[in-house]
């Protein structure tokens, strides 16, 4: 079982890494920063360069972390995040299928991530030699509400408010006109 769970962990967060430098670097095919914050700008995700920078550093380290079975429940908890708010942001208004851009593939990465915190990442990992018992079904159901909370945190009216409105001075040396004096009566 554990050369299973090695195999699970190693191509899910390599999947992970690419996707994540897809979106930091260009890499892969991908769109890069500029064009991952025009997305995260349409999502109405503010500011929209840092949601970008954070998703693709989530994916890049979180799946490097989980492809060597390093905290793997950290791991698990932040790459569950970004499919959570995948989910929610895009693709659970075209239901569940991958076929009409729903959310199929993020649903079985979340479990594949939730069965790596549930049984462990196995012997083959740093924390099966490490921490063999970091693992468990209440660790794996504390880390999706922890992502959940997370996921709608970062995507919170208080995270992505619209940027205030900017004033340009007026730099022409032009003044108004002082407004009139009216005499107080007394």
């Amino acid at each position: 079982m554990s050369v299973g769970r090695a195999i699970l962990r190693v191509i899910v967060g390599a999947l992970f890494i690419g996707h994540g430098t897809q979106k930091l670097f260009g890499w892969f095919g991908g769109s890069g920063p500029d064009e991952t914050a025009e997305t995260m700008e349409k999502l109405e995700l503010r500011p929209p360069k840092a949601h970008a920078i954070a998703a693709g550093a989530a994916e890049a380290a979180g799946g490097a972390m989980l492809a060597t079975g390093a905290l793997t429940p950290v791991a698990s908890t932040v790459l569950s995040s970004v499919m959570i708010t995948a989910i929610r942001k895009v693709h659970g208004k075209n239901g569940a299928w991958n076929t009409s851009g729903g959310y199929e593939y993020n649903a079985v990465l979340l479990a594949a991530l939730f069965a790596l915190t549930a049984e462990g990442p196995g012997s083959y990992s740093v924390d099966g030699r490490l921490s063999p018992r970091l693992r468990g079904p209440a660790l794996a159901v504390g880390q999706l509400a922890v992502a959940y909370a997370g996921s709608r945190l970062a995507t919170s009216d208080l995270v992505n408010a619209a940027p205030p409105e900017t004033v340009v001075p007026d730099i022409t040396g032009d003044r108004a006109p002082a407004p009139e004096r009216v005499p107080v009566a007394a």
